[in-house]
């Protein structure tokens, strides 16, 4: 089983609170508050947001290239992250 399908609770959970996260930012910039206020909420978006990145990377390291069946499978994972990292460090 997947470490995505093991934790999805907390996962989901941690979705939810970006999600209502990024409606505060929308409230923000709609009800017309100060740049200083939108700009700690959007800093506290971006470490939400990278908190749940790593999170999920690191599992993935974890289970999926230490912990591989085989070579083939860990040369895939490794593939699978470096791509994601080079998107992830732009």
């Amino acid at each position: 089983m997947s470490h995505t399908v093991q934790n999805k609770d907390k996962l989901l959970a941690r979705v939810r609170r970006l999600k209502g996260q990024m409606d505060a930012v929308e409230r923000a910039l709609e009800t017309g508050k100060p740049c200083g206020d939108v700009l700690q909420l959007l800093a506290s978006v971006r470490g939400a947001l990278s908190g749940l990145t790593n999170e999920v990377m690191l599992e993935h390291l974890h289970e999926h290239v230490v912990h591989a069946e085989n070579d083939d499978e860990r040369a895939k994972a490794a593939d699978e992250l470096a791509q994601v990292l080079k998107t992830y460090l732009r």
